[in-house]
Parts: C-alpha cells; structure tokens; sequence
C-alpha cells in the first residue's frame, strides 16, 4: 500500500502543471466560474459575523478555495502533491486572496486540533486507499452542526489511466451518489444529495456520467456524534 500510496503522489504532482487546463479545474470560463460560485454560496452555511472556518481537502491547485476565500472565508488547503499546493498558493496570492495551503495526506489532514465549520472535498475520494477512514476523519474535524460537502461522481471512464495498482482502490473509478450516501449518513444528522450531470456549465460542456454534491450535516453536541 505505500508504493500505491507513492504512486498516487507522484501521478498528482507531475499532473499539476496541467490541472487547470480542464474547465472544471481551472474555472478559467466565466460561465464555470460563475456557476461553481454560485453553488459554493448556496451550499456555505450561515455563521456569525458571515465568515467559516473552511478545510478544503484534496484542494488541488485551489479554485474552489479561491472562490470561497473571495466569499470571505478562511481557508485551509491540503493535498498530498507539494506542486498542487505549490500553484494553489500562487493562484490565491495573484489574486490577492489569502489561504492557507499544507502538503499533506487529504485522508488524515495535518491540521492538529483545528475545528471548521465546512469540509469540502471534489473529486477525491475515488483515489482513497480508506475512503471511510476518511469520511470519519473529516466529520471529526467539523464543529457541531457543521457542514460536510463532497462533490463527486461515478466517471465514465472507471479508472482507466490512473496509476498501477489502483484496482486495489475501494472507489476507483468513481462512486455512486447511492453508495456515497450510505457511507455518510451515520455520520451525520442530515445527508442531501443534489444531481450535477445535468448542468454543462459547471463541466465546460455536456456529460453523460453521474456527478453529484452530497451536502451533509454533522449532528452537534447534544446528539450521537462521532
């Protein structure tokens, strides 16, 4: 599992250069933009003063944690490949936002005893060697009543192209809304999941496979938690 886990990091830091090249990743089109802007607000729960404490785990190389930090939130960024983190923090600093960006395993992120109001994690936990250790760890970093919002998807292609060994990977190639929820919903007191295939806008184009957000409420304190 560590040459796996290797692999795994060294195939995100050589594709880094390239990320943002897709339209999803890089939100260079005003109209992607705008349309994850607008997702992101909507699904950003309300807080005191209007400002979350936000971990963005699997951050890449920062969109959506550019988006949210111009929303006026405070965030933190990790992925395991120092060059994503390398331009994430480039990309918020060009844009004169300010993030906070680590090198770090996004399963376990290294950020202590830290508490969020909002865990966001997009297209990550298919890569996961134990993508349900992970959705603990990530409940067990929101503060009562927080927010746990995962984008994700069943891709089309499986997992065709991705490093040696990835069939090993409980989720590679994707995981349905179905399957995903199941796996989050003892965690949380309420768990929403709401179709993105549908929308071209956020894709830079049409798809055909399964892409979904699935927005989960973590329960607070008086209630059975993690």
């Amino acid at each position: 599992m560590t040459r796996l886990i290797t692999a795994i990091t060294g195939y995100w830091d050589a594709a880094a250069g390239a990320f943002d090249d897709e339209p999803d990743h890089g939100l260079r089109a005003g109209r992607t933009r705008a349309a994850w802007d607008r997702l992101l607000r909507a699904w950003t729960p309300a807080a005191p003063g209007g400002a979350l404490d936000v971990l963005d785990v699997g951050c890449g190389t920062g969109s959506l944690s550019a988006l949210l930090a111009a929303a006026g939130h405070r965030v933190t960024g990790v992925d395991v490949a120092p060059r994503m983190v390398e331009l994430a923090r480039a990309k918020l600093a060009a844009a004169g936002l300010t993030g906070r960006f680590v090198v770090g395993d996004a399963a376990s992120p290294p950020t202590g005893d830290e508490r969020f109001d909002l865990v966001l994690c997009r297209h990550l936990v298919w890569t996961l060697p134990d993508p349900h250790a992970a959705l603990r760890a990530w409940a067990g970093r929101l503060r009562p009543g927080g927010r746990l919002l995962l984008i994700e998807g069943r891709w089309g292609g499986g997992g065709d192209g991705y490093v040696g060994g990835a069939e090993a990977l409980p989720w590679n190639g994707g995981v349905t809304a179905a399957d995903l929820a199941a796996a989050v919903r003892p965690l949380a007191g309420d768990v929403h999941v709401v179709p993105l295939s549908g929308d071209p806008d956020l894709w830079g184009g049409p798809v055909s496979d399964e892409r979904y957000a699935l927005v989960a409420d973590i329960r607070g304190d008086d209630e059975d938690s993690v």
